[in-house]
């Protein structure tokens, strides 16, 4: 699957190479390592079709490409095509990487992810971050972020940058957190408390669901809603393989999306919220368990084992779900609902109700509902790789410092 070259780095959005010589030779660039990745290993000759250039022209930007590190030959091509053989080429498995972390209301995580979308290093600390001040837990985090680096530079690798996704909203093109709700943040500026050295991309972590979705799901459209889930209800819209962002880029909030404006006070103000009703300690609630540890897979156990309680509080959790994704499908008219998160796991006992709401209020003919493989791993994993294909994007921005 194809996607738009310049989607890939949250912080820029629809940027552009300059319309000059230089600009060219980057623009070049930047489609030899978007072909040998999505197609390699390649001879040059077989970049130099693909993308309609000399293969002297190519042979050019290759050997640049391999002197900065990006690109690899792996020797002569198998035996059996005509002519002399070619020495394949492929995307580096040393040198930038992709560092993604997460803010998650209980957990830090970060992950180092190789040009070729290889995960090479990955750390996780488990414990509550509702209620705590910006500070320790940005400590907690930069402390990680060296962790994962070392183990990553022990590798071969080194940081091409850092994207940091939050459960919040953060303020477009830039990486303060504007509010969110289920940490008690407010007004953060995770770019003034982070490495100076390894300056971060911030985004919401349902945006970098949707981007790892787009990337790496089976087949994705280039046109859906994704939805998913932990203490609150994230979402994200992709049209045309691109995020539809918002003036202020707070588009997708789909957790507070009102389903009965009468219902339970929610932490961002409001009443009655789908977060109330689908989240993760709602429905534990629901269900008369204890929110703790293990929360979802607490839920899928008790549901595989056929405990009434959650699975009436699952049924109408999709029923929440399909009420507030419903007007957001009658809105936007996408291709397909992709669930991810927590509610991969739960969407067995989900969907039936989920659908039928779907179909009960859709406009037209219900949208299709898919299960992301990638499940709660999507944001970290969206994060890292916003940074590898920022680097797919404009190759010669990191070629001086390898």
């Amino acid at each position: 699957m194809t996607t738009p070259l310049h989607e890939a780095h949250p912080s820029s959005p629809g940027r552009r190479l300059p319309d000059t010589q230089q600009g060219m030779r980057r623009r070049n660039l930047a489609r030899v390592m978007h072909t040998v990745n999505a197609e390699g290993p390649l001879s040059r000759a077989a970049v130099a079709s693909r993308i309609g250039l000399t293969r002297a022209a190519v042979s050019t930007l290759v050997d640049e490409l391999i002197r900065s590190g990006l690109l690899e030959e792996l020797g002569p091509e198998r035996p059996g095509r005509v002519g002399r053989p070619g020495s394949s080429l492929a995307v580096s498995g040393r040198g930038p990487a992709g560092i993604g972390a997460e803010i998650g209301v209980d957990h830090l995580a970060v992950c180092a992810v190789d040009l070729r979308g290889t995960v090479r290093a990955r750390v996780v600390r488990h414990g509550t971050n509702r209620g705590r001040p910006p500070q320790p837990v940005l400590a907690e985090l930069t402390a990680l972020v060296a962790q994962v680096v070392a183990e990553a530079e022990r590798e071969g690798l080194w940081p091409a940058g850092l994207a940091v996704a939050v459960p919040g909203l953060v303020a477009r093109d830039t990486r303060t957190v504007v509010r969110a709700p289920n940490l008690d943040w407010h007004e953060v500026d995770l770019g003034a408390l982070l490495p100076a050295d390894l300056p971060p991309t911030v985004d919401n972590e349902a945006n970098f669901g949707s981007l790892a979705e787009l990337w790496l799901g089976d087949d994705t459209p280039l046109d859906f809603l994704h939805v998913s889930a932990e203490i609150g209800i994230g979402g994200a819209v992709v049209v045309d393989g691109r995020l539809l962002r918002g003036t202020r880029g707070f588009a997708g909030e789909l957790g507070h999306v009102p389903v009965h404006p009468e219902g339970p006070e929610c932490a961002c103000g409001g009443r009655g919220c789908l977060e109330q009703y689908a989240g993760e300690e709602a429905v534990l609630r629901a269900a008369g368990l204890t929110p703790g540890e293990n929360r979802v897979e607490v839920l899928a156990e008790r549901a595989a084992q056929g405990d009434k309680e959650v699975h009436r509080a699952l049924r109408d959790a999709g029923t929440a779900l399909g009420i507030a994704l419903t007007g957001a499908v009658n809105l936007l008219d996408p291709q397909a609902v992709v669930l991810g998160g927590a509610l991969a796991a739960l969407a067995p006992w989900l969907l039936p109700s989920l659908e039928l709401e779907l179909a009960r209020r859709s406009a037209g003919r219900a949208c299709v509902v898919s299960v992301s493989r990638l499940g709660p791993e999507g944001p970290l994993l969206g994060a890292a790789h916003s940074v590898v294909r920022a680097v797919l994007d404009d190759p010669a921005a990191v070629a001086g410092r390898t």
